[in-house]
């Protein structure tokens, strides 16, 4: 699922203390406003660091065509996307349950 993902930025939330799987609880936040930006923001809960960023098109990553081209496999693929994404799910809680 992420080998078609297109990279937009990144950033690291640093610090966190080590915790089992599961525990810690991570706040994140996306927002697009109405000129296509992007904000991104975590917040650890426990801890209370944070990290943002914010993410324009202005460098001409993707233009219109391939945007929608983008948004049209999407919807194709949607159902098979979901079948992964719950294969992963279910993979994950076993080994949640396996692992206590």
């Amino acid at each position: 699922m992420t080998k078609d993902n297109n990279l937009l930025g990144k950033f690291e939330l640093t610090g966190i203390p080590p915790a089992p799987r599961g525990v810690p609880q991570i706040e994140v936040t996306f927002d697009i406003d109405a000129n296509g930006i992007l904000n991104v923001s975590t917040v650890d809960k426990s801890t209370g660091k944070e990290n943002k960023i914010t993410i324009t098109n202005d460098k001409g990553r993707l233009s219109k065509e391939d945007i929608e081209r983008m948004v049209q496999e999407a919807e194709k693929y949607k159902a098979e996307d979901e079948k992964q994404r719950d294969k992963v799910s279910s993979k994950n809680s076993l080994e949640s349950t396996l692992s206590t």
